[in-house]
């Protein structure tokens, strides 16, 4: 009986620190998508300054894959606005699921704890 209890509760264990180990790769990735987007958002709103200061009469070109095209003034404007706005849903939305994450993390830590401390309590009763 002793000993498939045990099992159990090696098994539980395993399961728990794997559970915590890919939260916590989570927790990593999802750092670093949200770094890597307030750097775009910087960027385009650099870029979004920069050609505001711009006068109408000059030349705008914008990224379309490997080559510039020609293109207006306020369609720049509006595609940088648009890509900082794209921008900050997708750093919410990050957020939002980072901190589910660490609730997860931290009710599996609690989790951990408490196997740990109920099997030295058994160990303790058993003595």
């Amino acid at each position: 009986m002793s000993k498939s209890v045990d099992q159990e509760l090696k098994n539980a264990f395993q399961e728990l620190q794997l559970k915590m180990i890919d939260t916590k790769q989570k927790l990593k990735l999802s750092d670093v998508q949200i770094d890597s987007l307030k750097r775009t958002k910087v960027h385009s709103e650099i870029t979004l300054k920069e050609i505001k200061a711009l006068s109408d009469s000059i030349k705008t070109y914008k990224s379309i894959g490997r080559m510039f095209l020609t293109a207006e003034k306020a369609e720049v404007l509006k595609d940088l606005q648009s890509q900082i706005n794209m921008c900050d849903e997708k750093i919410e939305k990050l957020e939002s699921g980072k901190k589910y994450l660490e609730r997860s993390y931290k009710d599996s830590e609690n989790n951990l704890r408490e196997m740990v401390q109920q099997r030295r309590d058994a160990v303790q009763k058993e003595s």
